[in-house]
């Protein structure tokens, strides 16, 4: 059973941040908590911290700072986890789904036996926490997804798979940042821009936000890409 927190060298210039080996809100929360003191603390070469589901990545330069005093400092700074709050955002997401913009709906509906417009209000009727951003820039990890949904990704995935598009991957759900590979079962599509590098910042979601999906129509999924593309 791996410790509640424990600091470990990842690669010559990280430090991997374990607090447990499980997925859950409160652990998540306690990541980005952690997260948000160090950044707070702007210690002299940290570069960057990563938080994932139970983890936080911490990237420094090893011409200013040693792992060892990295330790000792995040060890002093645990004590304060829990007191730092980061800013997060509740944002509805506008999503089309099935048809070309779906091609699986149909599936997830025939594997767990219940009618497409089910899986429908199921998925967009709960509250998702972003647990991490990653994959490809931008990638969004839901995590509160109904395991009445809960479906096995594709056996061959397919070499292309639109930006926006929403997809289910056993018991998560995620969406795709940017047009790429991917094996997720594809429900939908929303019209929103997620990721551009233009922007500051690039990415629309960021760890510990919270998102709610819109049934929209294909009248309304053109107007709203029409309006971002403008």
């Amino acid at each position: 059973m791996r410790k509640q927190f424990e600091c470990v060298p990842y690669g010559d210039t990280a430090v991997l941040v374990n607090f447990t080996n499980k997925i859950d809100p409160k652990v998540n929360s306690a990541v980005h908590s952690f997260s948000a003191v160090i950044s707070n603390e702007k210690i002299e070469g940290i570069v960057e911290t990563i938080p994932a589901y139970s983890s936080l990545t911490i990237i420094y330069d090893p011409k200013l700072i040693d792992f060892s005093t990295i330790v000792e400092k995040l060890n002093k700074l645990h004590t304060q986890c829990g007191k730092q709050t980061s800013h997060f955002s509740s944002i509805k997401i506008p999503i089309l789904y099935g048809g070309e913009y779906g091609p699986d709906l149909h599936f997830v509906a025939k594997y767990h036996h219940i009618s497409i417009e089910e899986v429908i209000k199921i998925h967009a009727s709960a509250e998702y926490l972003v647990y991490m951003i990653g994959f490809t820039p931008g990638f969004a990890y839901l995590g509160g997804m109904s395991e009445k949904i809960a479906t096995p990704r594709l056996e061959s995935p397919r070499k292309s798979v639109p930006a926006g598009s929403v997809g289910i991957g056993d018991k998560q759900t995620g969406i795709y940042s940017i047009e790429s590979p991917g094996g997720w079962r594809i429900i939908g599509r929303t019209p929103l821009e997620l990721f551009n590098t233009k922007k500051d910042p690039p990415t629309l979601l960021k760890p510990g936000d919270k998102v709610r999906f819109v049934p929209i129509s294909k009248k309304e999924y053109e107007q709203q890409l029409k309006k971002w593309q403008n």
